[in-house]
C-alpha cells in the first residue's frame, strides 16, 4: 500500500522576501492524514489559507495566495519542494506576508524537510488522474495536460538572449532523489533592463544576485555563475510542480509547456477541475524511478 507522508518533526527557516524584503520566518509541522499543504499566518492570530487554486489572487512574477483578504504570496517554490519530496501533509506557519526566497531555489527548502524527516501515516495516497487533455493557449504560450502512466513534464522555454536561448527539459517521473539533485537547485532568474520597471511596481524589493540569476544583455552577473548550463528551463519545470502543487493532490498526467507561467498554470488548473470528466481521484500506484533530460 502507498500511505501517505508528512514530516517527523517541526523544522524553521528564516529569510527574506524576494518582492517585499520583509524578514520572514517559516515553520514546517506535522500534519494529518488528507490535510493537505495549510498555511497558518501566525502574525494574524493563527489564520489558515489553504494551498488551493481557488484561493488564488495574483500571479505576477510570483503566485499568491489569498482567503477572506488575507495573502500569502511567493508560495511556489516551497509548494515544489514538500509535492517534489513526496509529502502529502503538511503545516506551514508563516510571521508575514511572503514566503522568503532564500537563494532563489527550492533547495533550502528541500535541506528543511530532509532535516524534519518524512513519516508515513496510517491512510492511502490518492492522486488526480487525467482522462482527457486539456490545454490553455494565450498567444505564444500553452501549457496542456493529458492522460499519462506517471506525472510527466514537458517544458520548453525561448528567450531572445544569448545565455539561454530555447531550453527543453524533460521530467519522466518525479521522484524525490532526482527532484533533489536536477530540479530543487535551479534558481529564478531576470533581467537588468526589467529591474527599474519592476522595483516601481512595488516588487523585487529584495532581490539580489544572492537569491536570482540576474542577466545583463551580455551575459551572467552572478560571480558563481550557473549551476546547470540549462538551469533556466529547469527553473520553469520547479515554477510547475509549485503551482501544480494547488490541486491538492498528486498528479498523474503529462503537462507540456510551451513559453507558459504562472498565470497559464492557473488557468490550467481552474479549466481542468470545471471539467468533471476530464480527471478523476484514484489510489496512488508506488512511483517508477526514473527521470531525464530531453534527449536522454
Amino acid at each position: 500500500m502507498n500511505n501517505q507522508k508528512t514530516l517527523a518533526r517541526e523544522v524553521e527557516i528564516r529569510g527574506t522576501g524576494l518582492h517585499t524584503a520583509v524578514c520572514v520566518t517559516v515553520r514546517l509541522r506535522p500534519a494529518p492524514p488528507d490535510a493537505g499543504y495549510v498555511f497558518i499566518r501566525t502574525d494574524l492570530g493563527g489564520f489558515e489559507i489553504p494551498a488551493s487554486i481557488e484561493h488564488v489572487a495574483n500571479c505576477s512574477y510570483a503566485t499568491t495566495l489569498m482567503r477572506t483578504g488575507v495573502m500569502l504570496s511567493t508560495v511556489e517554490h516551497l509548494l515544489a519542494a514538500l509535492r517534489g519530496m513526496g509529502i502529502d501533509n503538511a503545516y506551514i506557519e508563516v510571521d508575514n506576508l511572503e514566503i522568503p526566497i532564500m537563494d532563489g531555489s527550492a533547495e533550502p527548502f528541500v535541506a528543511l524537510i530532509e532535516r524534519a524527516g518524512v513519516v508515513e501515516q496510517q491512510a492511502e495516497r490518492h492522486a488526480l488522474r487525467v482522462l482527457r487533455r486539456v490545454s490553455v493557449e494565450q498567444g505564444e504560450r500553452c501549457i496542456s495536460i493529458e492522460p499519462a502512466s506517471g506525472y510527466e513534464i514537458d517544458c520548453t522555454i525561448d528567450f531572445a538572449h544569448p545565455v539561454i536561448g530555447r531550453q527543453r527539459y524533460l521530467v519522466r517521473e518525479l521522484d524525490p532523489a532526482s527532484f533533489a539533485r536536477e530540479i530543487a537547485p535551479a534558481r529564478t532568474f531576470g533581467f537588468t533592463a526589467e529591474i527599474e520597471q519592476l522595483r516601481r511596481a512595488n516588487l523585487i524589493r529584495g532581490g539580489s544576485l544572492d537569491n536570482a540569476i540576474v542577466l545583463s544583455p551580455e551575459g551572467v552577473l552572478n560571480p558563481s555563475g550557473l549551476r546547470y548550463h540549462d538551469e533556466f528551463v529547469r527553473h520553469k519545470v520547479l515554477d510547475i510542480i509549485g503551482d501544480l502543487a494547488l490541486v491538492g493532490l498528486p498528479i498523474i498526467g503529462r503537462v507540456t509547456a510551451e513559453r507558459s507561467g504562472h498565470l497559464l498554470h492557473a488557468l490550467l488548473l481552474n479549466r481542468l477541475l470545471r471539467d468533471a470528466r476530464a480527471w478523476e481521484i484514484v489510489e496512488l500506484p508506488a512511483a517508477r524511478p526514473a527521470f531525464q533530460p530531453a534527449g536522454a
